[in-house]
């Protein structure tokens, strides 16, 4: 499994048109494949929004692209209000389950860290040992890898936030994101 994570930096006061052009278009692009994730940022980069998409491996991404790609009603015609578009494959740590059908937030944490190279598999075992007591905090969605994306990027690391709980709240301050993992 691979998850690709779309992130759109729009116009500023465009986010309610974006959604819902989105929104419309995916009604005709989920039966290609599902959204895994569709967020905007509320805290940190702002005017952002992120979707994540899971693939079996990337053959299956260019087919499921290339199919949908064919459909009149995508992608979303929101062109007019984007200003930048990143695209990261994720490939997640076998340590981490996948993630589930349903809502999880209301708040998710997206976080990257950039490792010296070479330590990724010391800090994977680090990691594996610590999920158990780090997923007290605030459940994690999934972490793993950047294969392909932005350079310097390492790990890609989302987690749902409890906001009610004053600890999660505090765990949570790097960038926030509002939305559902569907």
């Amino acid at each position: 499994m691979i998850y690709e994570i779309r992130t759109y930096r729009i116009a500023p006061g465009s986010l309610a048109d974006v959604e819902k052009r989105f929104g419309e278009a995916y009604e005709y692009r989920k039966k290609y494949s599902e959204l895994t994730a569709f967020l905007h940022t509320e805290v940190g980069p702002l005017n952002e929004i992120i979707h994540i998409w899971h693939y079996k491996d990337l053959a299956d991404r260019d087919r499921v692209r290339a199919d949908a790609a064919k459909e009149a009603n995508w992608p979303p015609k929101i062109q007019e209000f984007i200003r930048e578009m990143r695209s990261e494959i994720i490939k997640p740590f076998a340590f981490i389950p996948e993630p589930r059908p349903g809502k999880m937030g209301p708040v998710y944490e997206l976080r990257y860290y950039t490792l010296k190279p070479g330590s990724l598999p010391e800090v994977s075992k680090r990691w594996e040992g610590a999920i158990g007591e780090r997923a007290k905090m605030s459940p994690v969605v999934f972490a793993g890898p950047v294969e392909f994306g932005k350079a310097g990027r390492t790990r890609a690391w989302i987690t749902a936030c409890r906001p009610v709980r004053r600890r999660a709240r505090r765990a949570c301050g790097r960038r926030r994101a509002a939305a559902a993992i569907c």
